[in-house]
């Protein structure tokens, strides 16, 4: 379709309705056969659409408001009369676009066991537009099957009989009967599945063990209860482990010689696998004076896991590793990531390097991809190398601290500059690390110092991960990005008028970059509302995901952004080595020629749920590890900040160990608080408490399997005339209603 005008209104909403959530600006230019001088009016027009309400634009494309993408995530609810099964997108905006549609699931006869679903089931669907007001979707894989058990902890009665205590926190304080004749041989301490039997109107519920699934006694391991929860894939096959055990190490046919390069790995010092390392020196070039040599030389798993295969079929399964206190459950089993794929010092080990030309600027002038056989130098962790380059050398450092140490600072010196001019999102986020005892019991929680030694290897990976976007696209090679969309205008709204009750403005209209928000947080760096506005911008943003398209990565201020640097752990990373290896024809292992857009549209959807996935699995471990270390702390008072405001009362993170807790409605004050959403606070007539306060409360319940703390409040310093209760509120006492504003 080509033409030399610019298009009517009409034609534009007709064109993006014909081709809804595939096409942006430059698309529509080129359709209508908009010059260089007319783009600037196409722009307005769509600003002016978008404005209007009458198109979206999302990840860079442009479609009617209220539409779903081609992939979605979606819970079955049920079925039509004809018994078909009807499903609803998970993540819909009712408030902008009303009730979620209804997507038909249409079932090939040659449909495999994993695409078969069911009423209740979470999966992942391939949508069409059948009709004005019917949508189709195809299920690519199902994530979640129904919840049709319960999982809890057995707990042994004399008799033979036991209770259940549910893991779940939505489940607290409840338990089910577990007759003698239904144990199945659990013991007391077991972790296990039970199908409720009944749903009694008086006493407990009823219900038969149908599956052990570990002693937490014998295995002290808590990260039990997440991995059964989340239905994380734990145990290889006998087929994975034997195609891993059968692995030889690479040779040097078809790769180029780095092992003279004086490359080094730098990691926690507890990593087990090593997949990345890197190595600096001045550039020799007379047209770049100044300038660095950055190699990043990454471990060749594409070697090893050829696409296809078992070991390839179980990595894609887990997407990714899942990093627990006392276990990792890994994507590829350990003779492929703690052996053959691990950059181990001072012996030969097969990757895929990336040398980059960097100016005296900090700025990357040039770059190329390299099949190669290397030999680390030393292997280091981050307080080490600091302390190296700081003059506290010891005997593994003091050797390579001038001649390799003093070019890597000297060339991440030069990329910081650069990156501070790129301005990418700086959000102040300590993480929590928990420390365990022999036993497996938590030993202290500690909050790890951020070094230059972790900016210098993230700084040096983020330019590696750039470039590896940039040759694939440049090769026209699919591959998978990782991409952070741009704060959706709703949360945008909500945080101009959060920010406005501060007397902060953020700017109405132009192009939104990351550091309208880094001024923001720098006004407030050093103030009592410092954490309180951190923590609301960072819920402004989108979250990060993996897409086949490329629509940048907002909170790194990238246009082009891949994952590349952790192929052990990241399936994404294995799927962008292979678009590697295809794209400069550095073997057969590579992508296949037969990979398209659609197909890694579905291994991205499949991995970014595996993701989520993970997070929230750490996450629950990690609140039910700190649950048992307070256990024996009821009673005492603890420092915190409030992290969250919700009807149901007020979510604090305890500053000592970053635990989360509530602090129930009830255990506020003897008053009557209203819920604002908008202004994240919980006002009542004496006294106000939001986001961010610092607060001081007492420990009242703590459930080590639910991984549940509740508090009630005994201080906070900003809440003016707030009183302390140390007793219910007379029944019927009420907080005013949250809004019915959604905060998906």
């Amino acid at each position: 379709m080509k033409r030399t005008s610019l298009p009517s209104r009409e034609e534009l909403l007709a064109f993006i309705r014909e081709h809804a959530g595939k096409v942006g600006t430059r698309e529509i230019a080129r359709a209508f056969g908009a010059k260089n001088a007319d783009r600037a009016e196409l722009k307005r027009m769509l600003r002016e659409l978008a404005d209007g309400g009458h198109i979206e634009r999302h990840r860079k494309k442009l479609h009617r408001p209220g539409t779903l993408p081609q992939v979605v995530l979606a819970d079955i609810t049920g079925r039509d009369s004809d018994g078909e099964l009807l499903a609803r997108p998970t993540e819909w905006d009712e408030d902008a676009h009303g009730a979620p549609p209804v997507i038909r699931i249409t079932t090939s006869r040659r449909a495999r066991p994993g695409e078969i679903a069911g009423v209740g089931d979470r999966a992942l669907l391939r949508v069409e537009r059948t009709g004005d007001e019917e949508t189709s979707g195809r299920v690519i894989k199902l994530i979640d099957r129904a919840k049709h058990r319960v999982l809890g902890i057995f707990r042994s009665l004399p008799g033979g009989a036991g209770r259940l205590v549910p893991i779940d926190k939505k489940q607290l304080g409840r338990e089910f009967a577990i007759g003698r004749d239904h144990t199945a041989g659990a013991e007391d301490g077991d972790l296990v599945a039970i199908e409720v039997a009944r749903h009694g109107r008086l006493g407990l519920t009823a219900g038969s063990v149908v599956e052990r699934l570990g002693s937490l006694k014998s295995e002290r391991a808590v990260s039990l209860i997440a991995i059964h929860a989340h239905r994380i894939p734990h145990v290889f096959s006998n087929a994975v482990v034997a195609e891993a055990e059968a692995a030889r190490p690479a040779t040097l046919e078809g790769r180029e010689d780095w092992r003279d390069v004086a490359f080094v790995t730098i990691d926690p010092p507890d990593a087990k696998d090593h997949d990345d390392a890197v190595h600096a020196a001045p550039d020799p070039e007379l047209g770049n004076p100044g300038g660095h040599l950055v190699s990043v030389a990454i471990a060749d798993v594409a070697h090893y896991v050829r696409p296809d295969t078992a070991l390839d079929r179980a990595a894609a399964e887990r997407g990714n590793s899942v990093y627990f206190p006392d276990r990792v459950v890994p994507m590829l089993p350990e003779h492929i990531s703690n052996n053959l794929c691990s950059l181990r010092p001072h012996e030969d080990r097969p990757a895929l390097a990336v040398r980059m030309a960097i100016g005296a600027d900090g700025r990357k002038r040039s770059h190329t991809f390299h099949r190669v056989m290397i030999r680390s130098a030393a292997r280091l962790h981050y307080e080490q190398a600091q302390l190296a380059v700081s003059g506290r050398t010891d005997e593994v450092t003091g050797p390579i601290a001038d001649k390799i140490l003093a070019p890597l600072y000297a060339a991440y010196r030069a990329v910081r500059h650069a990156r501070d001019e790129r301005g990418p999102l700086d959000l102040e986020l300590p993480e929590r690390k928990i420390l365990l005892k022999s036993d497996g019991t938590v030993d202290r929680v500690i909050m790890p110092q951020r070094l230059e030694s972790h900016r210098l290897i993230e700084e040096f990976m983020i330019l590696a991960n750039v470039a590896a976007a940039e040759t694939c696209e440049r090769a026209r090679v699919p591959l998978i990005y990782r991409v952070h969309d741009e704060p959706s205008p709703e949360k945008l709204n909500a945080l101009r008028e959060f920010l406005a009750t501060l007397d902060i403005s953020l700017p109405k209209g132009g192009a939104l970059r990351p550091d309208a928000f880094n001024r923001i947080l720098q006004r407030v760096k050093g103030h009592d509302n410092e954490r309180l506005v951190n923590q609301v911008v960072l819920r402004s943003q989108a979250q990060a995901e993996y897409s086949p398209e490329n629509f940048g990565h907002f909170g790194l201020n990238l246009r082009r952004y891949a994952h590349f640097t952790s192929p052990i752990r990241r399936y994404a990373d294995l799927i962008v080595h292979r678009a590697l290896i295809r794209s400069q024809k550095l073997g057969g292992d590579g992508l296949a020629d037969s990979t398209d857009v659609p197909a890694l549209a579905e291994v991205a959807a499949t991995i970014s749920a595996t993701e989520r996935r993970a997070m929230k699995a750490e996450r629950e471990t990690a609140d039910r590890l700190i649950a048992h270390f307070l256990a024996d702390r009821v009673g005492a008072t603890f420092d915190g900040h409030i992290s969250g405001v919700t009807r149901a009362g007020l979510f604090v993170e305890l500053d000592e160990t970053g635990a989360d807790g509530l602090i129930p409605a009830r255990y506020i004050g003897d008053e009557y608080f209203r819920y604002n959403e908008g202004s994240h606070a919980f006002t009542g007539h004496s006294a106000t408490y939001r986001l961010g306060d610092p607060v001081t409360v007492e420990l009242v319940e703590a459930a080590p399997v639910a991984g549940a703390l509740r508090f009630r409040l005994v201080h906070s310093a900003r809440a003016a005339g707030a009183a302390p209760t140390r007793h219910k509120p007379p029944r019927g006492r009420k907080i005013a209603r949250r809004s019915n504003r959604s905060r998906r």
